[in-house]
């Protein structure tokens, strides 16, 4: 019976957002506590939520200050020099402008978190996106599954846990499925150039002047602009490398050259200071949250010393900060009621055991597959920790490795990253300005399609 319910209660989630029924902030809620009540456990609803909150607070702390902390690098201009050399590649054309939103997100997704990758990515490449009047969805899903791919690097997370949990040095799970890791990203990057060529037979390729004239109104500011409403201004005029500045407060490249938040003189201590934080984090010297707390706290006293200028920059993101950490306290309910009702590990149990036996021999390949939807339907913590070493003991009973089934159990991350359960998302759709919905609806097909791609090339390398 809880199977059903658990079931059910995603199917509920899934099918009101998507149509857009509900915002998921209010189905995040309501739905799990609707189920909690028909599973008859209604009186612990305050245990359960109290639960998830608490296992996701550290989680919403690091959201908070992560934001507050990027936003204020790209406030002050630390990420400027990479954005201007993927627009000078970009120009106004759909096609580059796709795939410069892929490569840009891989190469952000190096530090191994997804907040700062989304962060970074969407406030360079949304102007271009709204401009050009492109798909929306066509950069979230595309930035999504890049750091999907990417998300699977032995600090990104998944690796560390399969590690962790199967009693494994994560370098030999990961560093093996290099060929099909780099294999799915090819696809991802294959994937942008075929999106863009969509994007450019619908619209057409324009010059910067010709975007710049189709799309004279006045848009809102991006978070990092920060400099609020600038006159409009000729495309290519004055702004270096023949980039347009900033037009009636946006600007085309979402990166105002001339804003008053830039600190010049400070790049290389904001650099170092970045260098340093991602070290810390990669190192794990601190924890994360705590660290992104010192980090925001330092970049905001040396580059904006002045109070009302702090209060400014903080008011600038907060936003953003109240949306994503709403959502993921949000989240914290339907995670708190799945795991409190013992939902999730009834769901689980009903996977294992209606595995064919004659698919014992083939338990890597299994797991490849079942990682897939599982790693979207329940949080990574979930998975790893709970579903792994299960799959793990029924691989070894029929001859295969523990290192195996760990290799195959990353490879869903390119679908885990859109996963309502994932915080980062909500960073990505809600700077996007991109309903749940509609984000969810273009990237699964794609996003399973890549996990597919880097399953399969992990058993044609005889990887898996």
């Amino acid at each position: 019976m809880l199977t059903i319910l658990g079931f059910a209660m995603i199917a509920t989630f899934l099918v009101l957002i998507m149509l857009k029924k509900m915002s998921p902030i209010a189905a995040l809620v309501l739905i799990p506590a609707l189920f909690c009540v028909f599973v008859g456990k209604g009186a612990h609803l305050g245990d359960y939520v109290i639960d998830g909150v608490t296992g996701l607070a550290p989680t919403a702390a690091m959201l908070m200050f992560a934001i507050v902390y990027f936003g204020v690098m790209i406030d002050v201009g630390l990420f400027d020099p990479v954005v201007r050399g993927i627009l000078r590649f970009c120009k106004a054309d759909p096609l580059r402008i796709v795939v410069g939103t892929a490569v840009l997100a891989a190469i952000v997704s190096l530090d191994g978190d997804g907040s700062t990758t989304f962060m970074i990515t969407v406030s360079a490449m949304y102007p271009l996106y709204k401009r050009l009047k492109m798909s929306l969805v066509v950069m979230t899903g595309v930035a999504a599954m890049a750091n999907g791919v990417m998300n699977t690097l032995p600090w990104g997370g998944p690796t560390a846990r399969a590690a962790t949990a199967l009693k494994l040095d994560a370098s030999d799970i990961f560093v093996p499925m290099i060929p099909a890791l780099a294999t799915g990203l090819l696809f991802v990057l294959v994937l942008a150039y075929v999106l863009g060529r969509r994007e450019r037979k619908r619209l057409g390729v324009l010059t910067l002047d010709e975007a710049l004239v189709k799309a004279p109104e006045t848009e809102t500011v991006l978070v990092g602009a920060g400099s609020g409403k600038t006159p409009a201004r000729t495309a290519g005029a004055g702004s270096g490398g023949g980039l347009p500045e900033a037009p009636e407060g946006e600007g085309f490249q979402g990166l105002d050259p001339e804003r008053a938040t830039l600190r010049p003189k400070l790049y290389w201590f904001n650099a170092l200071l970045t260098v340093a934080l991602l070290t810390a984090m990669i190192m794990e010297w601190l924890p994360i949250p705590v660290l992104f707390l010192l980090g925001a706290a330092l970049a905001l006293t040396v580059n904006f010393p002045h109070m009302p200028d702090q209060k400014a920059r903080i008011a600038a993101h907060a936003e953003n900060v109240l949306n994503v950490s709403g959502m993921v306290f949000a989240a914290a309910v339907f995670t708190g009621v799945l795991q409190g009702t013992g939902m999730v590990d009834h769901m689980a149990e009903w996977l294992v055991r209606n595995i064919p036996d004659g698919m014992g021999p083939h338990m890597a390949l299994v797991t490849g597959v079942l990682s897939i939807p599982l790693t979207y339907f329940m949080s990574n913590d979930g998975f790893y920790f709970g579903i792994l070493p299960v799959l793990a003991e029924a691989g070894q009973a029929h001859g295969v490795s523990a290192v195996e089934i760990a290799r195959a159990s990353i490879v869903g991350q390119p679908l885990h990253m859109s996963s309502p359960l994932v915080p980062a998302v909500y960073v990505l759709v809600g700077m996007a300005k991109v309903e749940f919905g509609d984000h969810t609806r273009f990237v699964v097909k794609w996003a399973v399609l890549t996990s597919l791609v880097v399953l399969g090339a992990g058993v044609v390398f005889g990887i898996l």
